[in-house]
């Protein structure tokens, strides 16, 4: 990533880049930033005197919209496609990754509840051993009868 912070760093996600330093950092000019945002190819942060603000990330995408239109001749409708289909696969794979930790804690929990099961005198749900209370069943009567 030429260098810069992970993005499972915090600091990828900050918008704190003014537009001259990004414009810098993603090789193209200042105007060419505005005219992404204003497509919604990159969305700015806006500093408290109404500045744009960008992340690490914002330049690593505005690289990859140069070279998706420089490189591979995609006009900036399909850029834009490509960029939320690629937002969208990538929360698809954050909730896979979620679901398949739960399904890990679920069998993890389950081979518990089973161990449990093994030996005699343990119960998969507590019971109070001090109680005398006593339950009486009684079956439902059929009004058919």
């Amino acid at each position: 990533m030429d260098g810069f912070v992970g993005s499972d760093d915090p600091a990828y996600e900050a918008k704190v880049l003014m537009i001259s330093v990004a414009a810098r950092m993603a090789g193209m000019h200042p105007q060419t930033l505005r005219q992404y945002d204003r497509l919604g190819l990159v969305q700015a942060g806006r500093a408290a005197g109404g500045g744009r603000r960008y992340s690490v990330r914002d330049v690593v995408l505005l690289r990859e919209v140069q070279r998706l239109s420089q490189d591979d001749g995609v006009n900036l409708a399909g850029i834009k496609r490509i960029i939320g289909l690629e937002r969208l696969l990538e929360q698809a794979q954050h909730r896979v990754a979620q679901l398949e930790a739960e399904l890990e804690a679920a069998y993890r929990r389950m081979a518990e509840l089973e161990s449990l099961a093994r030996f005699p005198g343990r119960d998969l749900v507590p019971t109070n051993q001090t109680s005398t209370a006593l339950v009486v069943w009684r079956p439902r009567r059929n009004p058919d009868r």
